[in-house]
């Protein structure tokens, strides 16, 4: 069975938000990331369709 989630830093990287994984981690533990207008810190946070990632002044839907 598939999974529908994605982890947030590979959600970053994918998007292309961020080049490699420790940019995203840095950016996550930095609190400029916000899931669905909260504050995330954790890289492993799972992603559902539908979620709102805003960070550096964008906002990607999963």
């Amino acid at each position: 069975m598939q999974d529908d989630t994605i982890k947030l830093d590979q959600f970053l990287k994918f998007q292309g938000v961020v080049q490699t994984g420790g940019q995203a981690k840095l950016l996550i533990q930095s609190g400029e990331v916000r899931v669905n207008g909260t504050i995330e810190t954790r890289r492993g946070r799972k992603l559902l369709k539908g979620d709102r990632v805003t960070t550096l002044g964008e906002t990607i839907q999963v």
